[in-house]
């Protein structure tokens, strides 16, 4: 296991997903969630690896655990952390925290409808939020995201496996590429280069 972003990180880039067996939105099944971590440190960028497993669960509660599990793991011993750009495919999960949760906390945390679902885990997910810059970016899913293929890729073997990486690991998406590529996949991409691209996009992004 490694530990957390060095103190040379001053930006995260985070691409996760989640997967539930049968697809499930409502219905508890086995799932999973993956996420990639990248940041510059003194020696280059680094990539780390986080997965977690539930015997019995939703996708939309696996896409919020995810990320409370991954905010939780980049923070420092004072619970503060670097920007953090978190990239997902999940609307329900970005939408939910960039618009719904402050009409939900403005209304005494209950929506238009009724009770807001998976209430705990959006409290949990909206304080660690408010500890420092974390942004939220909605990615279509399979539609040629690389790093967000690798996150579905690990949220997929997890729910499969129920395994979980017990904090962040180091990455296996080099070899993941390598195979992409072997079999004719991918062919040129540069994920070094596609991550110093996304740092020069979230430098002046807000």
């Amino acid at each position: 296991m490694v530990g957390i972003p060095s103190p040379h990180a001053t930006l995260v880039i985070v691409h996760a997903d989640e997967s539930c067996l049968g697809n499930q939105n409502e219905e508890p099944s086995p799932g999973g969630s993956g996420a990639m971590i990248e940041f510059r440190g003194a020696d280059g960028i680094v990539r780390q690896d986080f997965f977690a497993a539930s015997p019995a669960t939703t996708n939309n509660k696996m896409a919020l655990k995810g990320a409370i599990d991954v905010l939780s793991l980049l923070g420092d011993d004072e619970g503060e952390y670097p920007a953090i750009v978190y990239h997902s495919d999940s609307q329900y999960l970005v939408k939910g925290i960039t618009e719904w949760v402050r009409d939900w906390e403005r209304r005494g945390w209950r929506r238009k409808g009724g009770e807001v679902q998976n209430l705990a885990l959006w409290k949990a997910l909206l304080s660690l939020s408010r500890r420092g810059d974390v942004r939220w970016r909605w990615v279509r899913g399979h539609a040629g995201h690389v790093k967000n293929e690798y996150a579905d890729h690990l949220a997929v073997c997890t729910a499969e496996r129920q395994a979980d990486s017990h904090g962040l690991v180091t990455s296996e998406f080099p070899e993941w590429l390598a195979r992409q590529q072997t079999s004719g996949k991918l062919s040129g991409y540069d994920a070094d280069a596609d991550f110093e691209q996304l740092a020069r996009r979230y430098s002046t992004d807000s």
